[in-house]
């Protein structure tokens, strides 16, 4: 097995963990291990942390320290620098927006699973000529939503996909049904309001409801 189907083999066991995985903003360190407790209890162990904040890489590592259960892994990744940061700080994966030939060159040296982001069918073969058969599919509902996955999955059969990016607990079944989703990713099981609040137990609600969801 190649390092490329060993990575994507390792994605594919991530993605399957539940049918969501949280997309999280962390502003302060200190909630990441009381937030990522709360998500496993709900029955969610895979959790993207972003890097949009200056926490971010603290909050990997405590997590990853600290959390029985989790699976952490690392959002809004743009380049090699970042991938290699992410791991050093103990992510088990790796998510980006989007794909440049850097940041892919850069993924081939890395062990670090990255599952890069397309909103076209274009990109999505650019990617499975490299070995992806695990995607983001990104923005998700603006980008043409369920209806544009539904229709990629009779044409490329071979690739599984992660929607992200404006779905919520309302509209994740949609998705979830396609033959094609492994998984949707979504911010609202850990919002900035409970955060800030130390509302651990309404996150944990909001982990056991999405849970509950299941993937076609």
């Amino acid at each position: 097995m190649t390092l490329q189907e060993t990575r994507q083999q390792r994605i594919a066991e991530i993605l399957a963990l539940a049918p969501v995985v949280p997309v999280v903003v962390v502003d302060d360190a200190a909630h990441a291990v009381p937030m990522a407790k709360a998500l496993v209890a709900g029955g969610i162990r895979a959790i993207e942390v972003t890097l949009r904040t200056p926490a971010a890489l603290d909050a990997i590592r405590a997590i990853a320290a600290e959390v029985e259960g989790a699976v952490v892994g690392v959002g809004t990744v743009l380049d090699g620098t970042q991938l290699e940061a992410a791991r050093k700080a103990g992510a088990c994966f790796a998510v980006s927006p989007g794909a440049s030939p850097k940041l892919l060159d850069a993924a081939d040296d890395d062990e670090l699973p990255l599952l890069p982001g397309v909103a076209t069918a274009s990109e999505a073969m650019t990617l499975l000529e490299r070995g992806f058969r695990h995607l983001k599919f990104f923005p998700a509902v603006p980008a043409g939503g369920a209806r544009l996955l539904a229709a990629w999955a009779s044409p490329l059969p071979h690739i599984r996909f992660c929607p992200t990016g404006s779905i919520s607990l309302a509209n994740a079944p949609e998705f979830l049904a396609l033959p094609n989703v492994a998984c949707v990713g979504g911010s609202w099981l850990a919002p900035k309001d409970k955060l800030v609040a130390g509302d651990w137990a309404g996150i944990e609600r909001l982990a056991r409801e999405a849970a509950a969801l299941r993937a076609g």
